[in-house]
């Protein structure tokens, strides 16, 4: 169980952090750059829950995915090469395959595309678009970390799952694809 008595320690004055196994790391390691983007996209997620509130099974699944967002983060603030280890908290191939059955879930409701969708139509959709962008960056970043030192496989499928899932749930979000934008190549030329 997780308890904050104290919020300001002052043990990252010096620019350094602390991580789960008590390893300390500069907050520009890619390891702490990747945590801090996992949590960015997690607050993303919660600005388009503002939109979603009435939205029943979507809101149900950002709610999900946000408390996912938090097992990732911890996953990559326990950097041990031991990532099958029970003790550990870890991202798992059930989360990933729950992300690729929403995805299929709701893509079944809409009309195959014709075109790229533009970010936006309802405000919903454009925080939902927002929030797949700050995704992929963190997925970047775990990558780039992933190549210095082991990051669990799990937590990488599920960063790149769930850019999919967001594209998917943003044109869900735009009443089933109907407020959709659609970009348009060359019409400003």
């Amino acid at each position: 169980m997780v308890k904050l008595d104290k919020i300001c320690t002052r043990t990252g004055d010096d620019g350094w952090t602390g991580l789960v196994d008590g390893s300390r790391r500069r907050k520009d390691d890619l390891r702490i750059d990747a945590c801090g983007t996992v949590d960015e996209t997690n607050a993303t997620i919660g600005m388009a829950r503002l939109y979603t509130a009435d939205a029943g099974a979507l809101d149900a699944m950002l709610m999900r995915i946000q408390n996912d967002l938090f097992d990732l983060g911890a996953d990559l603030a326990m950097p041990s090469q031991n990532h099958e280890s029970g003790s550990v908290l870890r991202m798992t191939d059930k989360q990933v395959k729950y992300l690729e059955g929403e995805i299929d879930d709701m893509n079944t409701h809409l009309e195959a595309l014709k075109s790229f969708v533009l970010p936006g139509g309802t405000a919903a959709a454009a925080c939902l678009h927002l929030a797949r962008t700050v995704t992929r960056r963190a997925e970047r970043i775990m990558v780039a970390l992933h190549q210095r030192e082991k990051v669990n496989p799990f937590a990488l499928h599920y960063m790149n799952r769930l850019s999919d899932f967001l594209f998917v749930a943003a044109r869900f979000a735009n009443g089933k694809k109907q407020k959709d934008i659609l970009w348009v190549p060359g019409a400003t030329r």
